[in-house]
Parts: structure tokens; C-alpha cells; sequence
């Protein structure tokens, strides 16, 4: 499966632009794990990390999760990797684990964000509220973070790609 990646409209108004941007950030760390195989997307990056590229599109998966579901639409939706005790479980994967579940469970995810911004204006404040602070956030804040969360990942996940096999790009 190739991952068709959509540049951003350069005159789309506030909402379609920050969906678009984030689209296309989720598209590009999907590209990033394209053609792997899932012992090549379980492979640490350096030590100590055990970042992956298996490990970045897990833990987007619980912030996809804690964001849209949790804060945005008070949905009873507990993590699915990381714990109290591990909050980096995300990155501590077994052998086993593979890219098809992963993959899966991410895009699960996203089509669940969707569903549940579209119920919301950008400046709605979310039914939920921030797990440390207590305090609601608007729609407009979730998609900025959101933003920022995968372009700083992705340049983790470039990294990652070009020391598994020399594969660089945008």
C-alpha cells in the first residue's frame, strides 16, 4: 500500500487548513513506515531510546486516543499501551507485535478523532478535560497540538527510516 500524501491548500480557511496540515502529518509518518518489515519497525533507534518507528505510530496512537476521545469527548477510552507505571510503554514492544495491529489500531484512532471533531466548532471547548491541569480545550488547541505532536515525531521517525535502510525525503 503506497500513502498518498496531499500538500495543504494554500488558501483554505482556518479549519481546512489545520485538518490538512494534520492529515498530511499523518500521512508522512505513515510513509515513513512504508515497505518495512515489522523487525525493521521494531528497530531502536539509538541507545538508550527505545524509540521505533513501531513505537512513534503506537504512542500517536494513545495521543490520537487521549486527545480526541478522552479530552475532546469525555469517551471512557483508557490507553492502550501506556500505563502510570510505564508511561513509555508505547516504545517497550515485544517481538511479536506487529505492524498490521498496529497499524490498524492507529488508524482506528484517527477515523475515531474525526468523527468526534466534526462534532465540534474550533472554538468549542471539549466535553473532557486536561488530565493535569483539569481544564477544557478548545478544538483549535487539540488540532495545533496535534500538529506539533507529529512533525516533532516525524523527524524522529526520518531519523529512525534513515538508519534502518538509508531511505531519506520529506
Amino acid at each position: 500500500m503506497t500513502t498518498e500524501r496531499r500538500e495543504p491548500a494554500f488558501d483554505a480557511d482556518e479549519r481546512t487548513s489545520l485538518e490538512d496540515w494534520l492529515a498530511f502529518h499523518r500521512q508522512t509518518l505513515a510513509v515513513k513506515c512504508e515497505g518495512l518489515t515489522d523487525a525493521q519497525l521494531r528497530t531502536a533507534s539509538v541507545e538508550p531510546s527505545p524509540m521505533s518507528l513501531m513505537g512513534l505510530v503506537r504512542h500517536m496512537t494513545d495521543v490520537e486516543r487521549s486527545w480526541y476521545r478522552r479530552v475532546l469527548a469525555d469517551e471512557a477510552a483508557p490507553p492502550l499501551y501506556w500505563t502510570e507505571q510505564d508511561p513509555d510503554a508505547d516504545f517497550h514492544h515485544a517481538d511479536t507485535d506487529t505492524w498490521k495491529d498496529a497499524h490498524a489500531r492507529w488508524q482506528a484512532e484517527i477515523e475515531a478523532a474525526r468523527r468526534n471533531a466534526a462534532g465540534f466548532g474550533l472554538d468549542d471547548l471539549s466535553k473532557g478535560r486536561h488530565r493535569r491541569t483539569g481544564q477544557r480545550i478548545s478544538l483549535r488547541w487539540i488540532h495545533t497540538h496535534m500538529i506539533e505532536e507529529y512533525a516533532r515525531h516525524n523527524g524522529h521517525a526520518d531519523l529512525i527510516r534513515e538508519r534502518i535502510d538509508g531511505a531519506t525525503g520529506d
